[in-house]
């Protein structure tokens, strides 16, 4: 979705201050550039501009509905730029039960995140499972499924 629509659908936004934003980020370029050579301008029809004033504001009000989406599922969300954490907390004797809440509840993640143009990296996704270290041993070492691929939990 692009964010003017997002500003629009989820927030709102109307008249003035959304053709202010429209104005903003409809036919933002974006180029690369490494040493003296650039890529072709490109126009970013989705998403937020990086590097923007706005950015880090608009970024988070895009991704507000992902927030109440992990909320769903009783899990906690805590984002910090593009960076996000999921937790869930249990007793040993639930871990299947919050394993399974994670593995549905990341599999609606990388959905909206598909539907929203943003690439769910796996290869920099973690998971860490906490105990006391009497309990330690109840903790079972078994990967946490995102989408197709297996995490293994860091030790």
């Amino acid at each position: 979705m692009h964010c003017s629509l997002c500003l629009e659908t989820s927030y709102g936004l109307g008249g003035v201050v959304l053709s202010w934003f429209r104005s903003y980020l409809d036919g933002c370029t974006r180029y690369v550039r490494c040493g003296r050579l650039t890529s072709t301008p490109a126009t970013i029809i989705s998403g937020i501009p990086q590097g923007s004033v706005l950015g880090p504001i608009l970024f988070l009000l895009y991704t507000a509905d992902l927030l109440r989406l992990i909320e769903r599922h009783n899990l906690h969300p805590h984002a910090y730029a593009d960076d996000m954490q999921i937790y869930g907390f249990c007793p040993p004797s639930a871990i299947s039960i919050l394993q399974e809440q994670m593995s549905a509840c990341l599999d609606e993640v990388a959905l909206w995140m598909r539907s929203n143009r943003i690439q769910l990296i796996t290869a920099k996704t973690e998971a860490l499972r906490c105990a006391t270290s009497r309990r330690q041993h109840q903790i079972p070492q078994a990967p946490v499924r995102v989408g197709e691929d297996l995490i293994t939990p860091a030790a």
